[in-house]
């Protein structure tokens, strides 16, 4: 119970320091250089140059239909993190915005270091399960009712009608221009934090647990990855036992194995890194 309370607080610290990290990114980079960095932030950047709205309260507001829609589509459990990511987000932007410095000089700086910034916040906020919610819920439920439809290519169209409609609320093609160099340095600085350099790399978990039916089910529920079950023998014991072979996203490794304490707190957890994983749900699916 000690360790479940230890590993939460450390998520939610983390997730509030990835939360500042974005708020500095849009109060001092995106939001003063009419930078518009897709998802609802870009919307409620747009909301806040047309009729003066609070970016931090907009976010919040569009989101709450959307978190509704999750709730319905994968249950309350999965939103929490992003709903709490959410509000920190949204509460630090407009708390923050009286105070900190804006930065209005050279626009592709502003642009650059916005996304870097973002990026960086962003992937605190990814790496401990949870998300920002607007278009991240819509693409996983559109994905859900559609599988061949990709998160990233749903994720992509939002943007790009959001980057397009800033060329019209900001009457410059220029700010359409930088906020596509913002949303492409964001989701670089994000890949290589969260994924690695390499895209193909990845983590190969064994599980030694009696409950491997249970657990299996809830790998592939709740991580979203498939799971192979081996025979094996215990040599101490003599018995005969299953191990379970995953292999997940660097990011994905602390879920799990917070899953898997959750199922069978006495399960033996194995975390190697795999150089190249080739295959469904890793570099042979995502660059088709």
């Amino acid at each position: 119970m000690k360790k479940k309370v230890f590993n939460t607080v450390v998520d939610y610290l983390i997730i509030f320091a990835g939360a500042l990290l974005y708020a500095l990114a849009v109060n001092i980079f995106t939001s003063p250089n009419d930078i518009a960095p897709g998802g609802l932030t870009g919307v409620s950047t747009m909301l806040n140059h047309i009729f003066n709205l609070p970016i931090g309260i907009m976010i919040l507001v569009l989101n709450i239909p959307l978190f509704i829609w999750g709730a319905v589509e994968n249950g309350k459990k999965f939103l929490t993190k992003t709903i709490i990511a959410t509000v920190f987000v949204s509460v630090i932007i407009d708390a923050t915005a009286p105070f900190v410095f804006k930065y209005e000089g050279d626009t592709l700086l502003a642009a650059l270091f916005g996304g870097l910034l973002s990026g960086v916040g962003l992937a605190f906020i990814f790496y401990r399960g949870g998300t920002t919610g607007g278009t991240d819920i819509i693409a996983r439920n559109l994905h859900k009712r559609f599988p061949h439809i990709s998160m990233g290519t749903v994720i992509l169209a939002a943007d790009a009608v959001i980057i397009v409609a800033a060329a019209l609320v900001y009457h410059s093609i220029e700010s359409a221009l930088y906020a596509v160099i913002t949303v492409f340095v964001s989701t670089k600085v994000i890949d290589t934090i969260v994924y690695g350099v390499a895209h193909d790399n990845g983590k190969l978990m064994f599980i030694v647990t009696d409950k491997y039916e249970e657990l299996s089910l809830a790998i592939m529920e709740q991580i979203g990855r498939g799971v192979t079950q081996l025979d094996a023998h215990g040599a101490y014991n003599n018995d005969s036992k299953k191990v379970l072979l995953c292999a997940v996203r660097p990011s994905q490794v602390h879920k799990t194995k917070v899953l898997v304490n959750t199922v069978d707190e006495n399960a033996f957890i194995i975390v190697t890194t795999a150089n190249t994983i080739s295959g469904r749900g890793f570099i042979s699916t995502e660059n088709s």
